[in-house]
């Protein structure tokens, strides 16, 4: 089969390489599917980089989610069958930028009938990173206010929809007019611009000086630090990344005194210590996206040849909302 491979780590542009390799084949606990679409994630970018928690031997093939079509199960399978469409994670080093891969069949679920291929491959990671988030890790209720950074990205346009679906105020931060334009389409109540609006004074003003709920940060950095000046009383900081490429060093005294939570999320952790929670979690998206209440709004869709520029410009910042590839 013909697949993307990582020879030597740097930047996705320059050691993406497409090749042929050995076809993939299903072991026991585990499915081959034919891969129908895989979405751009940051943490195909990290891979490429070697700056990821996970460091799969060289040479590997990135694309940690993907929707695809079982061809074959191995011993053990039960829950699919030769023909179903389904979503989930791929098992590196054999990832999704490929025609073929192999997924364990824990880490599968079904494709949601009310999504195409390119919105059911960026149901996985994202939705389920922020349903974890607001859900179970800060318990967001209704009436109370979100703050998304980075709101047109992969993962905070997830945390858009879903704090709008549990009935929150949601403000959006993004960088740049396209991205602004993006998140109000999914649905924030507030979009701002932080290349020329300084958030801290403006959520303060759209809670009445009460400051944020919950904040929900994949960057690090500046938005960590200046989103505890706008912490609501009894307020919620989740730590989901550090895109920004800062880790914040927080002043505890500071949580201490005006009283506010920060609360790490490590989505990968619940395939270790709680399976049916991801079950569970799946299977409130699937009924979330029949509803309409959830979407992928898919930005670009691109053939395969596009997957170096494509992972290049996520790495730059310069993407708005999922950029997909199709074999």
């Amino acid at each position: 089969m013909k697949a993307w491979q990582v020879a030597e780590l740097g930047e996705p542009r320059d050691v993406l390489r497409f090749t042929e390799v050995d076809d993939p084949v299903a072991g026991p606990g585990q499915v081959l599917v034919r891969v129908l679409a895989a979405p751009a994630n940051f943490p195909d970018v990290l891979l490429c980089r070697g700056q990821y928690q996970i460091k799969p031997s060289l040479p590997f093939t990135p694309g940690v989610e993907l929707c695809g079509e079982v061809l074959a199960v191995g011993a053990g399978v039960d829950r699919f069958a030769v023909g179903d469409r389904i979503v989930g994670t791929a098992n590196l080093p054999g990832g999704g930028f490929a025609e073929l891969a192999v997924l364990d069949a824990d880490s599968a679920f079904p494709a949601p009938a009310s999504l195409d291929d390119a919105e059911a491959s960026a149901l996985v990671i994202g939705y389920q990173t922020s349903w974890f988030a607001l859900h179970r890790r800060t318990r967001l209720r209704a009436g109370e206010t979100l703050l998304v950074h980075a709101a047109a990205g992969g993962v905070g346009s997830t945390a858009v929809q879903l704090g709008k679906a549990a009935g929150a105020r949601v403000i959006g931060v993004v960088g740049g007019q396209a991205k602004a334009d993006y998140c109000r389409e999914l649905g924030a109540d507030l979009v701002i611009d932080r290349h020329t609006e300084d958030f801290v004074p403006l959520v303060k003003e759209f809670t009445d000086g009460r400051g944020a709920d919950v904040v929900y940060d994949p960057v690090g950095g500046d938005a960590y630090t200046k989103s505890t000046k706008c912490i609501a009383f009894e307020g919620r900081i989740l730590v989901i990344g550090f895109a920004g490429g800062t880790i914040p060093q927080p002043a505890l005294n500071h949580a201490l005194i005006k009283n506010y939570s920060i609360i790490g999320l490590h989505w990968g952790l619940y395939k270790q210590y709680n399976q049916q929670a991801i079950h569970d979690c799946h299977a409130e998206l699937t009924e979330l996206a029949a509803a309409g209440l959830v979407k992928p709004l898919i930005s670009e869709r691109l053939s395969f040849a596009d997957v170096p520029a494509g992972l290049g410009r996520l790495g730059d910042g310069d993407t708005v909302g999922r950029v997909v590839f199709h074999p």
